[in-house]
């Protein structure tokens, strides 16, 4: 039987939606506010789940200390307090949107944890936007 944990986390970052092969007019016409040259910036809330069978030995699917430092480590002592578009080489070049961000933490995540187990990230832009990502 597989049963999911979950995290709760949060970071907050500045980031500009932009392509720099668009002018600024279609920029401003398909990310409106959010192509402020000046940047803006958002409250992220994250929640990391994992699936997976219990252990029967620990009787976790993860330990939720482990999950807990993870998400500090590796998503919130990097993207916490930066700008994102100049701050983390790999938004230089890919607009840093929810659901590019998701992913990314998706990513970086995945590296961390036991393959045998399901991994999904949550992330609020705000209360009422938010992306699922799932791999």
């Amino acid at each position: 039987m597989k049963v999911k944990v979950s995290r709760k986390a949060h970071f907050n970052a500045a980031h500009r939606l932009y392509r720099k092969d668009w002018d600024e007019e279609k920029n401003k016409a398909v990310f409106g506010r959010c192509n402020n040259p000046n940047y803006h910036g958002h409250n992220y809330e994250l929640v990391v789940s994992v699936y997976g069978e219990i252990d029967e030995e620990t009787g976790f699917v993860m330990d939720m200390k482990v999950l807990k430092n993870l998400i500090k480590v590796e998503i919130e002592d990097i993207l916490d307090h930066k700008n994102l578009n100049i701050e983390i080489p790999e938004f230089a070049e890919l607009n840093p949107t929810a659901e590019n961000i998701a992913v990314y933490i998706w990513r970086k995540l995945r590296l961390h944890i036991d393959m045998k187990k399901d991994l999904e990230v949550v992330l609020y832009e705000t209360p009422r936007n938010y992306v699922t990502f799932c791999g």
